[in-house]
C-alpha cells in the first residue's frame, strides 16, 4: 500500500473508533439514570450515616453540586469514561487491524496476548479499587473528628472515584511492561532479580504518589498486589530466557554461512587404549 492509502485506511478507522465510542458514550448517558450513577455511589452510601450529608435526617446518601452546569459535567465525564470501557473491544480491533499486516506470525501471538492480558490486569486493579473504597472513604472521612459536618460535592467524589479506578488499572499494567521487554530481548531476568529489592522498594513508592487517597491502607492495597505481579514478571522472565537459551543452542549453527568453517573443536581428542576381548582360556 501506498503511504496516501495506508493515511486512508488509518483515518477509516480512527472514524469507526469515535463512532463507535460516541454511541457507547450515549449509552452510558442514559444508563447514568438506570443504575450506573448508584453503581458509582454505593460505596459512599455504604458508610455510616454520620459520615454521609443528610445521613441524621434521612438516612440518605446525598452529594452536593455547586454549579449550574456541574450535573452535566459529572455525568459526561462518567458517560465518557464507561463509554470508553465498553466501547473497548471495537477500537481496539480497530487498532488491531490496522498494524496486523505489518507484522510476523509470533508477533501476532504476542500482541493477542498481550491486549488480552493487560485487559484482564486493568479490570482486576478497577475491581479491587472499588471494593476497598469505603474502606478508604471511612478511613479519610473518621480522621475530621468530631464536631465536623461532612458534605461531599458530586464533582470531588466522582472525580475521586474515577481516579481511583483508572490508578489501581494502570498500576497493574507495570509488571506486564517488564514480561513485554523480556519478551523482546530487552530486559533479561538476570537483571529483573538482580534488582528484585529495588523494584519492590520503588513500587511502594510509586503506590505512594498514584493513590489519589495518600493513606497508608489504600498504598499497600495497590502496593501488595504489584509486587506479586512483579515477582511472577520475574518468573515468567526466568522461563522464557531458558527457553531462548535452549533454542539458540539448537539454532546455533544456521545463521553460518556454507563457506565458514563451523565452531566445532577441531582438537584431537586421546584415544583410550582398547580393551582385549579375548577369552583368558585362549591367552597364551
Amino acid at each position: 500500500m501506498s503511504l496516501v492509502a495506508h493515511l486512508t485506511e488509518l483515518r477509516n478507522r480512527i472514524a469507526k473508533a469515535l463512532l463507535a465510542l460516541l454511541i457507547a458514550t450515549a449509552v452510558a448517558f442514559w444508563w447514568y439514570e438506570h443504575g450506573l450513577g448508584d453503581f458509582i455511589r454505593a460505596p459512599y452510601c455504604g458508610l455510616d450515616e454520620d459520615l454521609r450529608y443528610g445521613g441524621d435526617d434521612s438516612g440518605g446518601c446525598g452529594l452536593l453540586i455547586t454549579d449550574v452546569f456541574g450535573g452535566v459535567f459529572i455525568r459526561l465525564k462518567v458517560a465518557f469514561l464507561a463509554g470508553t470501557v465498553l466501547s473497548a473491544p471495537f477500537w481496539l480491533y480497530q487498532l488491531w487491524a490496522f498494524i496486523t499486516p505489518g507484522l510476523k506470525r509470533n508477533e501476532k501471538r504476542y500482541g493477542i496476548g498481550f491486549v488480552a492480558v493487560s485487559t484482564l490486569l486493568f479490570a482486576l486493579g478497577a475491581l479491587l479499587a472499588y471494593v476497598s473504597l469505603s474502606k478508604g472513604l471511612e478511613l479519610l472521612l473518621t480522621l475530621a473528628g468530631d464536631g465536623v459536618v461532612i458534605a461531599l460535592t458530586a464533582q470531588d467524589y466522582i472525580g475521586f472515584v474515577l481516579s481511583l479506578l483508572v490508578a489501581f488499572g494502570v498500576s497493574f499494567e507495570v509488571p506486564l511492561i517488564a514480561v513485554a521487554l523480556n519478551l523482546v530481548g530487552v530486559l533479561s531476568h538476570e537483571v529483573l532479580a538482580r534488582s528484585r529489592r529495588w523494584i519492590f522498594f520503588l513500587t511502594i513508592v510509586f503506590a505512594a504518589f498514584v493513590t489519589p487517597t495518600q493513606d497508608p491502607f489504600t498504598m499497600l492495597l495497590m502496593a501488595g498486589p504489584m509486587i506479586v505481579l512483579f515477582e511472577l514478571a520475574i518468573q515468567i522472565a526466568r522461563v522464557v530466557d531458558k527457553r531462548r537459551a535452549k533454542r539458540e543452542a539448537i539454532e546455533g549453527f544456521h545463521d553460518i554461512d556454507d563457506d565458514e568453517a563451523s565452531p566445532l573443536d577441531s582438537r584431537p581428542s586421546s584415544l583410550e587404549e582398547p580393551q582385549d576381548s579375548t577369552p583368558a582360556s585362549f591367552r597364551g
